[in-house]
């Protein structure tokens, strides 16, 4: 695999050392760029987005100690490798405490130089990765992978693999529950930047007045709680992904500032004057009909067509029962940890496929994650299905008795009976009828207004 390509700043007023230095680099594929002051690097720091430093100690005007403590006050992600032409301990050291990754003395091998370069370059990207992996805990979807054999995921899965490796903008659709975040994901791993990070957002979780700081970050005492500066999620998903799960949720106020992110690169953290720019490639998704949204002035139309640049439709999982029995199978035997694998009975897996799943995938990885710790033996049947919407009573019925599921009704009503049901059985647990029904808390209480659900 092709190693990242990242972004260097090589600081030294000996200007003799540019050449042979920045040659190194490059042959390494990265791409260097090179100053011979500290004056000029903090300036140069503040336009740029840099990966490394190599920085020399003894400079005029600003020597290397100062442009380290700037650097790791404003850039803490930054790795720095101090350079100098005096071995020094006591130097050393307060280089290490300052946040330097290393101290090499010069004159260097050009060896131990490039593996010093690699092992800062690797320390960053998995302290990165640790930082993304805290902030998505809460949200992974635990089906691991993409799966499905039906001709409509089959037609979704080439599309994503045709346009993964391109840089365009992606908007995929779909409703709660169908997998947008591992279509992204799967994007992702199979574009030109899977060695870079892959982060997400849910706009649909944060709120309004917080979604700018979390997207672009924020300097110190930019508001009273601001007691540190603060990257945001674009400079970490930098040469990588940024996926914007939930999109039409994205307050109208910010919006516009996403919309010029997405053009040009660049933004300003909150409090800041400064311009900064990132290279990322945006995947968006969203249960909601953007157009009809245009229309009543919810979502811009400029912000549409930048972020629709190729569109994806997920089909919910009614329109692809055939994928049941193979989805059932992965989250029985890969995804679900238990000491002892279950096994679903025939019974039970043809009453799975009867339902018409209105959560979709998810609901089918809760309904089987119950199924599977309230069943006694190996084998789940069909009295271990047994959550909030009563299956059975909707899909093990004669003929020419009445049922919900199937009749002539519209799916809102089908939609609103599922959430009340949901919310009478968790006695009017918010947080775990979310959970459920595969939504965020937010869009819970929209569908409890929407549909005007009362607590009895």
């Amino acid at each position: 695999m092709k190693d990242p390509k990242y972004k260097i700043l090589h600081v030294d007023d000996e200007v003799a050392f540019h050449a042979p230095v920045n040659a190194l680099i490059n042959a390494r594929g990265h791409d260097v760029d090179s100053v011979d002051g500290g004056v000029q690097a903090i300036n140069i720091l503040q336009k740029n987005h840099y990966d490394l430093v190599l920085l020399d100690i003894n400079m005029p005007q600003v020597n290397g100690m100062e442009v380290l403590d700037f650097i790791k006050e404003k850039y803490p992600s930054t790795e720095v490798i101090m350079l100098t032409g005096i071995t020094d301990l006591k130097m050393a050291v307060q280089c290490m405490h300052n946040g330097a990754f290393y101290y090499l003395t010069k004159p260097f091998v050009s060896d131990e130089l490039i593996h010093i370069v690699s092992r800062a370059l690797e320390h960053r990207k998995l302290l990165l990765e640790n930082t993304i992996m805290r902030s998505q805990l809460s949200r992974i979807f635990r089906f691991d992978k993409v799966i499905g054999t039906s001709d409509a995921m089959r037609k979704v899965i080439e599309t994503a693999e045709h346009v993964a490796p391109t840089n365009s903008t992606v908007l995929i659709q779909g409703a709660s529950g169908t997998g947008k975040d591992l279509i992204a994901n799967f994007m992702h791993k199979k574009s030109l930047r899977s060695n870079g990070p892959f982060v997400a957002i849910n706009c649909a979780s944060i709120p309004d007045t917080l979604m700018e700081s979390e997207l672009f970050g924020y300097e110190k005492g930019a508001f009273t709680d601001a007691k540190a500066q603060k990257q945001g999620l674009v400079e970490l998903a930098h040469s990588g992904t940024l996926f914007l799960d939930e999109v039409g949720d994205v307050s109208p106020i910010v919006q516009p500032k996403l919309l010029r992110f997405i053009q040009t690169g660049e933004f300003r953290r909150i409090g800041g004057k400064l311009e900064l720019k990132v290279d990322v490639r945006i995947i968006s998704a969203t249960n909601k009909d953007l157009r009809k949204e245009m229309k009543e002035g919810k979502f811009r139309e400029d912000l549409f067509y930048r972020i629709n640049v190729i569109s994806i439709s997920i089909p919910p999982l009614r329109e692809r029962k055939e994928d049941i029995p193979l989805l059932t199978e992965n989250f029985l035997k890969n995804v679900l940890r238990m000491k002892r694998p279950k096994e679903i009975s025939r019974e039970a897996l043809d009453i799975l496929m009867k339902y018409e799943w209105p959560g979709n995938i998810r609901e089918l990885e809760n309904i089987l994650e119950g199924a599977a710790i309230l069943s006694k033996g190996d084998v789940i049947t069909q009295k271990d299905l047994n959550l909030p919407l009563n299956i059975h009573a909707t899909t093990g019925l004669k003929d020419g008795q009445d049922t919900v599921v199937g009749s002539l009704i519209s799916m809102k009503d089908i939609e609103k009976i599922h959430v009340a049901g949901v919310l009478r059985a968790t006695q009017w647990d918010k947080n775990e009828s979310a959970r459920i029904l595969g939504i965020s808390l937010k869009t819970l209480y929209s569908k409890i207004a929407q549909y005007n659900i009362e607590q009895p």
